[in-house]
C-alpha cells in the first residue's frame, strides 16, 4: 500500500501532469506503478510531448519518488488521509471539474459527499454587517439544513468567520489550504483550525513544506468552488480572491449568489458586480438560498403539494432522471449528477420542477425518490 501510494504522490508531482493526461497515462500503460518502469515509450500516450516527455525520464521520476517517500513518512506521523483523483473516496463534485487535483491530502474526518454543501467566501476586511450576514445565513442552515456542510479557506475575515458559525452552529466545516498540512496560515488561526479537524477537516492538495504563496491560494480557490453545490459571497471589494472563487464556480457550473450592498461602499462593490453581470444570484437570506438550489419544500402548511395527476417528465433532462429513479427507487444528488451528466445546477432545477409536478419526492441527506 505504501508503494502504491508512492507512485500516485509521485505522479502529482510532475509539472504539467494533470488529472487529463494522467487518465491517459494509467490508461495507455496500464497502471500508475507502470508509469514508473524504466524504458516506457511514452510518446504513444495521447497529449504527450518532448517536454513532458523529458519530465518522465528516469532522473525526473526517480526524484519524484525520493519526495515521495519523504511525505509518506509526513502522512504517517500525522494521520493523513489521503485521496487520489481515481479513488472510490474522492468527493464527487470535485471529480466532474477538468482541473481537480489529482491528490487531496486531509486531516480529519469529513464526508465531502454531504448532501448538502455550500462555501462561503468573501473579504478579509468585512464590516461589521458583512460578519452578522455570514453569521446569520449559517445560523439558518444549521436550523434548516442540520449536517450541511460549509467550505471555506480559513483566511482573515468572512472565511474565518464562516468556520466559526459553523462551529458554533454545530454543522461540519472544511478549510481548503494553500499550503501543506505542517502549517497553518495565517498562524493566529491555529486554534480554530484544531477545532475544524475534531468537527470536519483540513484539506490540500500541496505536499508538506510548501509555503502561502500567492498563486497558491488561486489554486486552493478552485478546490472550494469544485466541491460545494453553490458559492456564497458575502462581501468584496471590486478585486479579490472571493470573485476568482465565484468566476470558477461559475464555469463548474455552480451556482453564485452575493449579499448586494450600497453602491457606495467598497466591500460591496464585488458583490454589486457579480450580481449585475448575472454571474451571480442576489441573496438577502436563507429563502433565496432554497430557491436557487431547489432546497425549498414542495409543501405547504404541512401537506403535501399536489401534483397533477397527468404530469409527465418533458425535458430531456427530466426524463433522463426519471428513468434513472424508475430502476434505483431512490437515489442521492452526487450519484444523479454522475449518471446523467447534468450539471448541479441544472439537476437541482430539474429535480425541483419533478417535485412540483407531484413526480419525485426529497428526502433528507439530499436523497430523491419517485412519489
Amino acid at each position: 500500500m505504501t508503494d502504491f501510494l508512492k507512485y500516485r504522490i509521485a505522479l502529482s508531482l510532475i509539472k504539467g501532469v494533470g488529472p487529463r493526461l494522467a487518465r491517459n497515462l494509467i490508461a495507455y500503460l496500464g497502471s500508475v506503478e507502470a508509469i514508473f518502469l524504466e524504458k516506457q515509450d511514452y510518446s504513444r500516450v495521447p497529449g504527450i510531448g518532448r517536454v513532458i516527455a523529458e519530465k518522465l525520464q528516469r532522473a525526473g521520476l526517480a526524484e519524484a519518488l525520493k519526495r515521495a517517500d519523504r511525505e509518506i513518512e509526513f502522512i504517517h506521523k500525522n494521520n493523513l488521509k489521503t485521496l487520489f483523483f481515481t479513488d472510490e473516496g474522492y468527493p464527487l463534485r470535485l471529480a466532474q471539474c477538468d482541473d481537480a487535483p489529482l491528490m487531496l491530502y486531509l486531516k480529519g474526518d469529513v464526508d465531502l459527499d454531504a448532501g448538502k454543501i455550500v462555501s462561503v467566501v468573501g473579504t478579509r476586511r468585512p464590516t461589521d454587517d458583512g460578519l452578522a450576514l455570514c453569521e446569520k445565513l449559517i445560523a439558518d442552515i444549521a436550523v434548516r439544513y442540520p449536517g450541511t456542510l460549509i467550505i471555506s479557506g480559513l483566511a482573515y475575515g468572512v472565511d474565518i468567520c464562516a468556520h466559526r458559525a459553523a462551529l458554533r452552529h454545530q454543522l461540519p466545516t472544511v478549510a481548503v489550504l494553500a499550503h501543506g498540512l505542517d502549517r497553518v496560515y495565517p498562524p493566529s488561526h491555529h486554534h480554530t483550525a484544531r477545532d475544524i479537524v475534531e468537527r470536519g477537516a483540513l484539506v490540500s492538495e500541496f505536499l508538506s513544506g510548501t509555503m502561502p504563496d500567492r498563486p497558491n491560494f488561486v489554486r486552493r480557490n478552485r478546490i472550494v468552488a469544485g466541491l460545494c453545490d453553490a458559492v456564497v459571497v458575502v462581501e468584496s471589494a471590486v478585486k479579490g480572491g472571493a470573485l476568482i472563487t465565484a468566476d470558477i464556480a461559475s464555469t463548474y457550473s455552480r451556482d453564485v449568489l452575493a449579499f448586494p450592498g450600497r453602491v457606495t461602499d467598497e466591500s460591496s462593490k464585488g458583490c454589486n458586480k457579480l450580481i449585475k453581470t448575472n454571474i451571480a444570484a442576489m441573496i438577502e437570506s436563507i429563502d433565496d438560498l432554497e430557491y436557487v438550489l431547489g432546497w425549498e419544500s414542495s409543501t405547504t402548511d404541512g401537506q403535501p403539494a399536489q401534483g397533477s395527476l397527468f404530469a409527465v417528465a418533458q425535458t430531456s433532462e427530466e426524463k433522463a432522471v426519471m428513468d434513472i429513479l424508475r430502476v434505483e427507487k431512490e437515489i442521492n444528488l452526487n450519484i444523479l449528477v454522475v449518471k446523467t451528466g447534468i450539471p448541479v445546477g441544472k439537476l437541482s432545477a430539474t429535480l425541483l420542477d419533478l417535485e412540483f409536478k407531484g413526480l419525485v419526492k426529497s428526502r433528507p441527506g439530499g436523497v430523491f425518490k419517485l412519489m
